[in-house]
């Protein structure tokens, strides 16, 4: 097998490098058809935006492993969705209409490493739980060679994007990543009117702007109060 070229890093047989994976990482690969490769990096170099700039592997190379929390009728599922890292997941529409949600919102942090088994920003599709729902954008499944997390932060690995496809529970969506918001303009200050007055935290309108995306504003006199606050009990317990 030739060593794919991608950006500076040295990539590596997976199956010669387990050490540089995550345990579900290591465990579910060998079922999987195709070949896996892997990078060692550095740990605090592992978030997306600042991997692709220190080791030159373009952002639509990469793709985002993110991982979901989907609520209906008192139940909450956890899923993943895989986009390229030039896309966000509409996880508010397609993947909420997909898994017939009442409402989706990105899984907190802890609940995320204690389901998966792997490093909160390594987490990837492979090894997942095979129960979950891993919804994969149709870009992603076209690439010949996609980067993802390795189950931990010190490495990446590099797979064709059909071998994501064939993973437990993995279902191609058209238009699951969609673009990034644009940022607009830096405003002319000659001309450019006024700011308008800033109000103070008990002043301003409610909105969604402090809390992430996919969730809303915690209300406690609110039935659909934020998954954090209402998570199964049996989450995080010992």
């Amino acid at each position: 097998m030739t060593a794919p070229a991608l950006g500076s890093l040295r990539w590596l047989p997976a199956a010669e490098r387990p050490d540089l994976l995550g345990p579900p990482v290591a465990a579910a690969l060998p079922g999987l058809p195709g070949s896996a490769w892997v990078a060692e990096i550095a740990e605090d170099l592992a978030d997306t935006a600042a991997f692709s700039e220190a080791y030159a592997v373009p952002l639509a190379a990469s793709a985002n492993c993110v991982v979901v929390a989907a609520r209906r009728g008192g139940e909450t599922t956890l899923a993943a969705c895989l986009v390229l890292a030039t896309t966000r997941a509409d996880v508010n529409g397609l993947v909420r209409r997909h898994l017939g949600a009442r409402k989706v919102s990105f899984a907190p942090q802890d609940v995320a490493v204690a389901e998966t088994g792997m490093a909160y920003g390594g987490i990837t599709p492979v090894g997942l739980p095979a129960s979950w729902p891993v919804l994969v954008d149709a870009a992603v499944a076209a690439a010949e060679l996609v980067v993802i997390g390795s189950g931990t932060r010190g490495s990446k690995l590099a797979v064709p994007g059909a071998l994501l496809t064939a993973l437990p529970g993995a279902v191609v969506l058209d238009g699951l990543g969609q673009p990034l918001p644009s940022v607009p303009p830096a405003p002319d200050l000659a001309t450019a009117p006024a700011p308008a007055p800033v109000l103070s935290p008990r002043e301003r309108v409610p909105d969604d702007s402090d809390v992430g995306w996919g969730e809303r504003p915690s209300d406690v006199s609110d039935d659909d109060r934020r998954y954090l606050e209402d998570r199964p009990p049996h989450w995080g317990s010992d």
